[in-house]
């Protein structure tokens, strides 16, 4: 893809510290676009930063409202304003619903869509221009649902309405707001969070090996998608056809499900596997 759309766009990026959102920060700048970064793991944000000309960085809880103004506040006077922002960071972990940690499913929520809903908010009315665009990262768990995924499909699918009402609310500016759906990439999130004895009962090994892709191609695609200010981003591709037979996928995806469920869960329960990333107490 040509670098000319991205040239010179000014974009902030939570969740930039590893995965998709460092490996976009580092695609963008490669691209002529000028980010600023947002995340919680210092370190590892200065890192990416250097390797982003010296971008400008935060740490950030993106549970704590006051936190992400701040970040945007850095960003837009840093980088002389905002055109994009891209609301990525998120946390994800196994969890029966019946007999799990409830604190599990409240710091899902918390970061996964109450963060998205922080950023957005705080973004917002500097990307509300002609040029702006506001993506927020949701998930194909958005739309079709799994055993041991109900915290993280209910935020991710909180992540698609608000972006969708979002959409609505800034139209007249000329702005636009997207949508990502990734299925397994290749990330520390994938592999901490299918990692488990549980995961491999429900999914199989072998199955989900064969489901990762590579993050690259998450990677081309927000790539692709900020350069068009497209309502919507896929990755695998073959996520874009599942997405409006969903309610079909569903009913296919349950009859999938193992016999043996109830021992999965008990496995799940015994498992208590941490959320992956570990969160500011």
């Amino acid at each position: 893809m040509s670098a000319e759309p991205l040239q010179g766009r000014r974009v902030l990026i939570s969740g930039a510290a590893r995965g998709i959102g460092a490996a976009t920060a580092r695609r963008l700048h490669q691209r002529g676009a000028r980010v600023a970064l947002a995340g919680l793991e210092p370190e590892r944000l200065a890192e990416v930063a250097a390797e982003c000309g010296d971008a400008p960085w935060a740490e950030c809880d993106v549970t704590d409202r006051g936190q992400v103004e701040q970040a945007v506040e850095l960003a837009v006077e840093r980088l002389g304003g905002l055109d994009v922002v891209m609301a990525n960071a998120g946390v994800a972990a196994q969890l029966p619903i019946v007999g799990g940690d409830p604190e599990v499913f409240e710091k899902t929520m918390a970061v996964n869509a109450l963060g998205v809903y922080y950023t957005l908010r705080a973004a917002g009315p500097h990307i509300a221009h002609p040029r702006g665009y506001a993506l927020a990262v949701a998930s194909l768990a958005a739309a079709v649902h799994v055993p041991l995924l109900g915290a993280y499909s209910a935020s991710k699918a909180a992540v698609e309405a608000t972006a969708n009402s979002l959409r609505f609310e800034i139209r007249h500016t000329g702005a636009r707001v997207g949508v990502a759906y990734f299925a397994e990439l290749d990330t520390d999130m994938t592999s901490r969070g299918f990692g488990t004895e549980a995961a491999r009962k429900v999914f199989g090994r072998r199955r989900l090996r064969q489901r990762v892709a590579p993050l690259s191609v998450g990677i081309d695609a927000v790539e692709a998608g900020i350069a068009r200010r497209s309502r919507r981003v896929v990755a695998p591709r073959w996520v874009g056809l599942l997405l409006p037979l969903r309610t079909v996928v569903q009913r296919v995806v349950e009859a999938g499900v193992p016999r043996d469920l109830e021992s999965v869960l008990e496995t799940a329960r015994a498992e208590n596997a941490p959320l992956t990333t570990g969160q500011p107490r």
